[in-house]
């Protein structure tokens, strides 16, 4: 089964993801990361040269290729902030993996985000519009949706492991 991982930047999805995917003894993959392997750039040299567009393109073919390779196995997976927001990405992550939206208050995100809004092409806009904007499709994808605001993330992925799986 393939555990996804949705929500916010700076809601936990990595770090959650690495020490969940640790506990099972399974894979661990950033989509971010195959998408930077795949195009051989980082992701604000995508966004400044190629656009949004060309980038969540990228981001689908990545998600899709991700959800094939571990259809039939354990592999615990963390989805870009804006994953969920593709055109068919909701549906795919709800028939395809066990999707879990790391809900997180805008607070708290801005506090996992200090210092770390640089190389993060949409990290510099309105964050408040971005997740209200955000919230429904991650909500749609979502089979589960865990309130994150007053747990570790080692408390989180303890509730992932005993609670959810």
């Amino acid at each position: 089964m393939l555990i996804a991982l949705t929500g916010f930047m700076g809601s936990g999805k990595t770090t959650v993801g690495k020490i969940v995917a640790d506990a099972l003894g399974c894979p661990f993959i950033d989509l971010d990361e195959q998408i930077v392997k795949k195009a051989g750039k980082s992701i604000p040299e995508i966004f400044a040269g190629q656009g949004e567009k060309e980038f969540r393109r990228l981001e689908k073919k990545a998600l899709e290729e991700t959800v094939d390779k571990y259809a039939e196995n354990t592999a615990v997976l963390s989805l870009g902030g804006g994953t969920a927001c593709i055109p068919g990405a909701a549906d795919l992550l709800q028939e395809k993996t066990l999707c879990i939206y790391l809900q997180a208050t805008l607070e708290t995100i801005l506090q996992h985000l200090e210092g770390q809004r640089e190389g993060r092409p949409l990290a510099k806009g309105d964050l408040s519009q971005l997740l209200q904007e955000r919230d429904p499709f991650y909500q749609k994808a979502a089979h589960i949706c865990l309130d994150t605001d007053t747990l570790s993330p080692q408390e989180i992925a303890d509730e992932i492991i005993i609670d959810c799986l």
